[in-house]
């Protein structure tokens, strides 16, 4: 049987279509969900993230705790980027590389004290993130897989500061910090982290309360959310939202044959720290130059890119593969990130093989909307 989340009764019963995501049934929309007379589904809910707030249940995400003295400088050993550029109280994406530099996983790595960290991986990534970090513990550091312990919940959107000030939490947070604190007048549901970060691009918070409170946790903040016109949000459109942010997904744009060097992840790298997992691999990708990097795609006509297409140049040879595409509800247009040859430049006119079809597409620099997470 798949996992469920803490809210698997509570999406049943709001009608939403769910699916297996990384081996956990998870929604992807809520089609019958109502806010005035519109019905939800992807549409509705990308649209209510853009324009107004919308609330994510990614309870399957993984959690793992690392405690002990130098914990730090630990998981700083192994993870690719440097965690001495966070402060207690800062939260910083991730990768785990294996030694051949491909991505075993991306994640966020919460600096509670120099030793006590909280990492938040994939769901169907979160045993093997275990078992790599917990094999390389030394005596006197602690790692725990603490999958069930917590929820995840996302308040994304423009009205995300204001629907938390409507619950009575005062958040004074710059990008990527984080802290613990109780709702006013809940203080049964115990401390919650809230963290100024998401997936979507815009303004807005991923909110870890306790397992077993993750149920009222998400009812105050639904019930907050309705009161400005916001909406409850499945996968489905969290997918059309990164995808429109460039950001990866991992078995997409990261994986254990996609380094990050040729997922243009170079920002979350720190090549010259003394030492993490993969860094002789990457550093040998580096000085021997890439063949192919993650570039943006926009259609030309009415072609809408999906993963693992075949992208073309003009004279019909392969020179990629689509990794994400889809429908952007925001450009009303289709779009893609794909694998392509360096060769291939900001500007040039590609061609994607959809179903025996050739869609044209223009190389094009990514985001493909602009952000607004600060």
């Amino acid at each position: 049987m798949e996992n469920t989340s803490p809210l698997y009764q509570w999406h049943v019963d709001a009608g939403a279509k769910m699916a297996d995501f990384g081996g956990w049934d998870m929604p992807i929309e809520y089609p019958k969900v109502m806010v005035g007379e519109q019905a939800g589904g992807v549409l509705a809910e990308h649209a209510a993230v853009r324009e107004r707030v919308g609330l994510f249940d990614v309870s399957h995400l993984g959690k793992i705790s690392i405690k002990g003295e130098g914990a730090i400088d630990f998981l700083n050993s192994i993870v690719a980027n440097d965690l001495t550029k966070i402060s207690n109280g800062g939260s910083q994406y991730n990768l785990l590389c294996d030694e051949k530099g491909g991505v075993i996983d991306d994640l966020i790595v919460y600096r509670k004290a120099d030793n006590d960290l909280f990492l938040i991986p994939n769901a169907a990534n979160c045993a093997a993130v275990f078992e790599v970090i917990g094999r390389a513990a030394p005596a006197g550091i602690e790692v725990k897989n603490i999958h069930k312990s917590f929820g995840v919940l996302a308040v994304q959107g423009p009205k995300a500061e204001q629907l938390m000030k409507n619950i009575g939490v005062k958040l004074n947070l710059d990008y990527t910090e984080f802290t613990e604190l109780v709702i006013p007048g809940h203080e049964n549901l115990g401390h919650i982290i809230f963290c100024r970060t998401g997936y979507t691009g815009e303004f807005g918070y991923e909110v870890v309360p306790l397992w077993e409170s993750t149920r009222a946790v998400w009812e105050i903040l639904v019930n907050a959310a309705t009161a400005l016109e916001g909406r409850v949000c499945g996968l489905g459109s969290r997918d059309t939202l990164r995808t429109e942010m460039a950001y990866p997904l991992h078995g997409h744009e990261l994986s254990l044959e996609i380094t990050p060097l040729e997922a243009s992840a170079n920002w979350a790298i720190a090549l010259d720290k003394e030492t993490f997992h993969g860094q002789s691999a990457l550093k040998a990708q580096k000085a021997a130059g890439l063949k192919r990097r993650l570039r943006g795609l926009k259609s030309l006509d009415r072609g809408i890119p999906r993963a693992g297409m075949t992208v073309m140049d003009a004279q019909g040879n392969p020179v990629g593969e689509v990794t994400s595409g889809t429908f952007s509800p925001t450009l009303k247009n289709g779009i893609a990130l794909a694998l392509v040859s360096t060769t291939v430049a900001i500007g040039d006119q590609l061609a994607i093989d959809v179903r025996g079809r050739s869609s044209l597409v223009e190389v094009v620099k990514t985001p493909f909307v602009e952000s607004h997470v600060r």
